[in-house]
């Protein structure tokens, strides 16, 4: 089969596009452990063939959904189970994500050294229909108890509904320390800038990140037995390593940035904590990377660090073209790039998200895929991505 294809450029045009077809860089073999913490947010395999409205329900292919964190347990890596990458909020609904929690916690149970963490948030109460900031409390308190009944480790994800009624940082703070005081053991809070969810815009009670910072940290601090570590998706290098080293001591720093991971993860060897000299990883871009993440986070714990680099940074292209603005849609390219590995058996998603990317973007995706070598069969590949082109009417 010819691996060259006719790829749609923004102008309209089709140029020809000759796939490298480089093997990929191979992930460490066998049970392993890394110098940093490492959670891939992981995707959902939709069901094509259910009979539903796809922009209205949700139907998972749970065999596949289950099949893919086991291929991420696989790796060494952990899996964030039931965030914004598994369409949160944008197509899978509180039911379903309590479904998908128990589902993978079941399979970890099967899977020596298999790390989850879990979605929290207050999502089943529409943010329109909160009234006070005791019913915000009551949707968190009511999906805590229901993740922590499967055993689950607590991600507490930010709340659309805390943002629209909170007058400052104090509604904030009463909130979190309810939360944190509650836990049963120690979470990991995660802070979405707007890019991804433009509903979240001011967390913290302000739109100044410095003060939003603040703000956070001051919650941290009240609370660092009942806090593991914070994740941060501001895509804001500074900022990140900034609020790194103003962590107490034993809380974490992991990154959510999807443009500067490399850097961050590797470190700078400043602060006065070991584990505020570097960022661990709690990424949506390690769903779509998986087996590079792996093998460079191999090398970085062996010291290699020329070598982490060398493989992660053709990379970050990729990554920065997935999460790209409109930033909320960057699900379309994680679950893209799914298919193209055939890790699924279609290219549809929850919510009929797969609409939200043009098939010039998709192009685009597929050429930077392979040229950072992360095509695991380029023939596999080629033949999906030629009969995408085709359903657009290029041959």
């Amino acid at each position: 089969m010819s691996l060259i294809l006719n790829l749609p450029q923004a102008d309209g045009g089709l140029i020809p596009y000759a796939l490298q077809g480089k093997p990929p860089v191979a992930a460490p073999g066998g049970r392993h452990a890394f110098n940093r913490i490492a959670y891939s947010a992981a995707h959902v395999v939709s069901d094509p063939r259910a009979a539903i409205d796809p922009w209205l329900q949700t139907a998972v292919d749970w065999d596949a959904t289950i099949t893919y964190r086991q291929h991420l347990w696989s790796l060494g890596l952990g899996v964030a189970e039931a965030m914004d990458t598994a369409q949160r909020g944008m197509g899978l609904d509180w039911p379903t994500s309590l479904e998908l929690i128990r589902r993978t916690q079941e399979a970890a149970r099967h899977v020596p050294g298999a790390l989850v963490a879990c979605g929290c948030g207050t999502d089943h109460l529409a943010a329109d229909e909160a009234r006070s900031l005791p019913d915000v409390l009551d949707a968190y308190q009511m999906q805590m108890e229901a993740i922590e009944a499967l055993g689950g480790r607590l991600i507490i994800m930010a709340s659309r509904a805390l943002t629209r009624l909170a007058k400052g940082p104090q509604d904030y703070q009463q909130v979190y320390d309810r939360i944190l005081t509650q836990a049963r053991e120690p979470v990991i809070l995660h802070w979405l800038g707007d890019m991804f969810d433009p509903a979240l815009s001011g967390y913290w009670g302000s739109r100044d990140l410095d003060q939003a910072m603040d703000t956070a940290l001051a919650v941290i601090d009240a609370h660092a037995d009942k806090v593991d570590g914070i994740k941060i998706s501001l895509l804001d290098k500074d900022k990140e390593i900034a609020m790194r080293r103003r962590l107490p001591a034993g809380v974490r720093m992991y990154t959510g940035d999807d443009f500067n991971y490399a850097e961050l993860i590797a470190g700078d060897g400043q602060g006065q904590a070991p584990e505020h000299q570097h960022s661990d990883a709690l990424l949506g871009i390690f769903d779509a990377i998986a087996p590079a993440a792996s093998a460079a986070l191999a090398e970085l714990t062996k010291g290699n660090t020329d070598r982490f680099h060398a493989i992660l940074s053709p990379t970050v292209p990729l990554s920065r073209h997935i999460f790209q603005a409109p930033t909320r849609f960057y699900k379309t390219g994680v679950v893209f790039m799914a298919w193209l590995n055939g890790h699924q058996s279609h290219f549809t998603m929850v919510g009929g998200q797969q609409s939200t990317r043009s098939l010039v973007h998709l192009a685009e995706l597929f050429r930077l895929a392979d040229q950072a070598d992360l095509l695991q069969s380029p023939d596999l590949a080629a033949h999906r991505m030629r009969t995408l082109l085709a359903l657009h009417g290029i041959d």
